[in-house]
Parts: structure tokens; C-alpha cells; sequence
């Protein structure tokens, strides 16, 4: 891992820091020089990313986080500060779906999903923004979805969490740019992370269909998403805030 200065002496916070998205975010901010909080559900997962980091010559701190509990958030917040001192990006990535028809769906889904993929969202940013509040700027990127802006079939709930999401970071990039705040999302379409395949559930030949509808004709990697992110949590974004960026290889084009 190569180190430049982009980051240099900035502190970041990354959920689902252990795999996929996360982990490449996680990874790439530490070689522009950050140092990192890995929020994961799995110490261990995130254990493994602080020492890759950490053998590079990066500074990271693994959490065992849970998102959708909000002590936890705030918790994992807590020791960002005590361990720190200053907390400049956010990137909220932590997801969870279960591919179903909605019809098939439950209640016990639906409060999970939810809970995860939105209410996580929530937490995190009201854990984290008054701190980037009160020292006058900071950087917040929600990772979304594609599904929150088309919808995708046997992610009706997902989808909504999503969407939910997009709308939630417009409004807290209008409740907090003249505190010198940005806010945006990235939304990902297929994306080759352990998400993915536990979602797919080996449906090869549903895979197979949507690779082929889109235009790139392939599933994009945890390494382009990142890059996305990674953007957006730079000074290169300082006059973007509220927006929604799909990395998706052409699949919707809104």
C-alpha cells in the first residue's frame, strides 16, 4: 500500500469496514493518509483490515458496531473522539437485504432491513455531525443504492430504506452546509461484494440476466465504489453537497 497525502492528518469513521465497499474505502483512505475507525458487525472482519492497514504503516482502530443500535453508533463515535481527537469524514456504509417477493416478506424483515439500512444511516450521522458541527466542517457519505432511485425486484423494502436514505442525506446537506458540512450518497449498483453473493443465493441464471442488461457487462468491484466515495469525502468535493452519484456500469441513468 502506497501512501500519498489526500487524507493526511484527517480521522475517518467507516461501517461495514470489514468487507466489501467498507473495506475498500477503509483501505483507500488510509493510504491517502487517514486514520480510520473500522465500524463492523464482525470484530474480526475488522481486526483483519486494521492489520493490513497497520502493516502498511497506517493508523486504524477496529469497533465491533452494530448500526442499527444506536448506543452502539454512538459508542463507536465516542471512541473515534476519546482515541483521535476529531472525526472529519463519516462514511456510512454498513447494508444488509434478503432477496425475497415482498408478498413473502414479514414483519421481522422489514423492521430488519430498515433498522440496518436506513435507521443505521441515522444513527451514525447523529452520533458523528456534532462533532463536524462544532469543529466547522466535515464530510458525510451515505452509501445508498440504485434500488433507491429505480426500485429492484425482490428488494421492495431494501429499496425503500434506500430511497429513504437519499432524501434523508438531502435534507441534512440543507440543515448543515453553513456549519461547512457536506453531505452526499453514493449509490452502487451490482457491486462483487459478500453482499452480493449472499443476496444472489447462487441464482446464476438471474445473475446472468442482469449482467447482461448492463451496458458494461459486468458487476462493478468494491475498488470502483470506493473511488466514488473517496471523492466525495475529499477536498476536490468541497462545493458539492445534497447529491447522489450512481456507480452502476450504465444499469439506470438517472
Amino acid at each position: 500500500m502506497a501512501f500519498s497525502g489526500r487524507f493526511q492528518q484527517k480521522t475517518a469513521i467507516v461501517t461495514g469496514a470489514g468487507s466489501g465497499i467498507g473495506r475498500a474505502t477503509a483501505l483507500g483512505l488510509a493510504r491517502d493518509g487517514a486514520s480510520v475507525v473500522l465500524g463492523d458487525l464482525s470484530l474480526e472482519r475488522a481486526q483483519a483490515v486494521a492489520e493490513e492497514i497497520s502493516a502498511a504503516g497506517g493508523r486504524a482502530r477496529p469497533v465491533e458496531v452494530d448500526v442499527a443500535d444506536a448506543e452502539g453508533a454512538r459508542a463507536m463515535v465516542a471512541t473515534a473522539m476519546e482515541e483521535l481527537g476529531q472525526i472529519d469524514i463519516l462514511v456510512s456504509n454498513a447494508g444488509w437485504d434478503k432477496v425475497m417477493p415482498f408478498v413473502a416478506t414479514d414483519e421481522g424483515l422489514w423492521d430488519r432491513v430498515i433498522a440496518v439500512n436506513y435507521r443505521g444511516h441515522i444513527a451514525c450521522a447523529h452520533a458523528a455531525v456534532p462533532h463536524m458541527i462544532e469543529a466547522g466542517s466535515g464530510k458525510v457519505v451515505f452509501v445508498a443504492s440504485d434500488a433507491g432511485r429505480v426500485g429492484s425486484s425482490g428488494e421492495a423494502v431494501y429499496s425503500g430504506a434506500k430511497g429513504a436514505v437519499i432524501a434523508f442525506s438531502k435534507a441534512l446537506a440543507r440543515e448543515t452546509a453553513r456549519q461547512g458540512i457536506n453531505v452526499n450518497c453514493v449509490a452502487p449498483g451490482l457491486t462483487d461484494t459478500p453482499m452480493l453473493a449472499d443476496v444472489s443465493d447462487g441464482n446464476e441464471r438471474l445473475m446472468g440476466a442482469i449482467i447482461r442488461s448492463i451496458p458494461f457487462g459486468r458487476v462493478g468491484t468494491p475498488e470502483e465504489v470506493a473511488q466514488a466515495v473517496l471523492f466525495l469525502a475529499s477536498s476536490d468535493a468541497d462545493y458539492i453537497t445534497g447529491q447522489t452519484l450512481s456507480v452502476n456500469g450504465g444499469l439506470s441513468m438517472v
